[in-house]
């Protein structure tokens, strides 16, 4: 395994036509993925001569330029398959400690599966998933020699890990994407769970939903037996970025867009998943999960309002704000992943499953919907779309919940200032 070599991509993904070769030589594995599209010049990404992983363009006729990535496995990479048989409760799961992540970790163990997870080494270790019962092993996407040794003896990849706010996004999103899927080729992992976007091929011009669909793609061509789920959003996230705030009296940041999102409890994301594993018609098929309606940030913010009791203070960022920041950070090469996330922050006002990346101007000239009928899914899934959680139900879980425990701590120091 340390004799694996991958020589990665040098340059990022955009969507457009795929070549995908194979040339095997005896045991050897090797295949090249090149990726290319022209573009118009107003979606151009600027390029960096000085760093051999960013953006590659040309200019050609027309105000068109071309962006091209190609991604190559390395000839060391053998292909253990079909190797020692490993029982199919055996899964990894790649961002363990992640809002999804964590779920399906949860419901794994759950439902009885063998659970390892993959971490990155922290100085805070991750014990609460070796107090479920799940193994931990340490490795790191950017670092694809580390990958091999966690897949031994693994049956099923989830992958649901992201960049955190502080990396480039191609680092783990795409580059450490392709390292993780050629791996998992090479040593004969029977089914691959891939976490995408809704929508993603449809908006090429914003980097993180540029990537996830050319890692659809670049995981469909790689002969794995896959499940790609596409997410809309997530109803976890509505806390940090809605309910808190409110409940503290402090602002609470959104935008002027109309944009929809069809919010998912990550518990019924976690459960439709295995449900969607155990379920041979599913494979190799691309699904969509989507919460039962899609609300605009100003529902959002009414209905939180309403189960709080009080009112919020909003400070509304117009999205033109966004765009001249955006446009701005990309003059400079040490803030192009700022810009990358305002771009995502201009599309998914700001709480869309992978909410590390904050939304695309132009989808705001129309009103945009994460959204899709479940009708279809449900019932090759088998599953009652009653029992899928909705917003309403959700936070007013929640709202109860913290009320009744914010109430008793209060109580409990009426308690402790009486005593003293």
């Amino acid at each position: 395994m340390a004799a694996m070599a991958w020589r990665l991509p040098t340059q990022l993904a955009t969507p457009g036509k795929l070549h995908l070769h194979n040339d095997s030589k005896t045991t050897a594995y090797q295949s090249s993925f090149s990726w290319c599209r022209t573009l118009a010049a107003d979606h151009l990404l600027p390029s960096s001569s000085s760093s051999s992983s960013s953006f590659s363009t040309s200019i050609g006729t027309n105000t068109r330029r071309l962006v091209r990535c190609t991604a190559r496995a390395g000839v060391g990479a053998v292909n253990l398959a079909p190797g020692t048989p490993v029982r199919p409760t055996s899964i990894l799961v790649v961002g363990a400690t992640g809002t999804l992540g964590r779920q399906i970790v949860r419901r794994a163990l759950d439902e009885g599966y063998d659970v390892r997870c993959l971490v990155r080494p922290r100085p805070a270790p991750a014990d609460f998933l070796r107090d479920w019962g799940a193994t931990v092993v340490n490795a790191d996407l950017s670092k694809p020699e580390t990958i091999p040794a966690t897949l031994v003896g693994i049956h099923t990849v989830i992958d649901c890990a992201t960049g955190r706010p502080e990396e480039p996004i191609k680092t783990v999103d795409w580059e450490g994407k392709v390292a993780l899927i050629q791996c998992a080729k090479a040593m004969g992992i029977q089914k691959f769970v891939f976490y995408s976007i809704h929508n993603c091929d449809k908006h090429p011009e914003v980097p993180l939903m540029e990537i996830k669909y050319c890692t659809e793609k670049f995981l469909q061509d790689s002969g794995l037996n896959h499940v790609i789920i596409r997410l809309c959003g997530f109803m976890q996230g509505i806390i940090g970025q809605y309910a808190v705030p409110i409940l503290e009296e402090k602002s609470v940041w959104g935008t002027d867009a109309p944009t929809r999102i069809a919010y998912m409890d990550t518990q019924d994301v976690a459960r439709l998943t295995f449900v969607a594993l155990r379920n041979e018609k599913v494979n190799g098929k691309l699904l969509t999960f989507a919460g039962p309606r899609a609300w605009t940030t100003q529902e959002v913010i009414t209905l939180c309002e309403r189960f709080a009791g009080q009112e919020a203070n909003v400070t509304t960022v117009p999205v033109s704000v966004l765009r001249v920041t955006r446009q701005l950070t990309r003059l400079f090469e040490w803030t192009n992943d700022v810009a990358d996330r305002l771009a995502f922050s201009e599309v998914s006002s700001y709480v869309l499953p992978f909410d590390i990346y904050l939304c695309e101007s132009k989808f705001f000239s129309s009103d945009t919907v994460f959204s899709v009928p479940m009708n279809e899914t449900f019932s090759l899934l088998g599953v009652d779309g009653k029992d899928i959680v909705t917003l309403e139900k959700y936070l007013q879980d929640y709202f109860t919940n913290i009320l009744k425990k914010l109430k008793d701590l209060k109580a409990q120091s009426k308690q402790s200032d009486i005593y003293f």
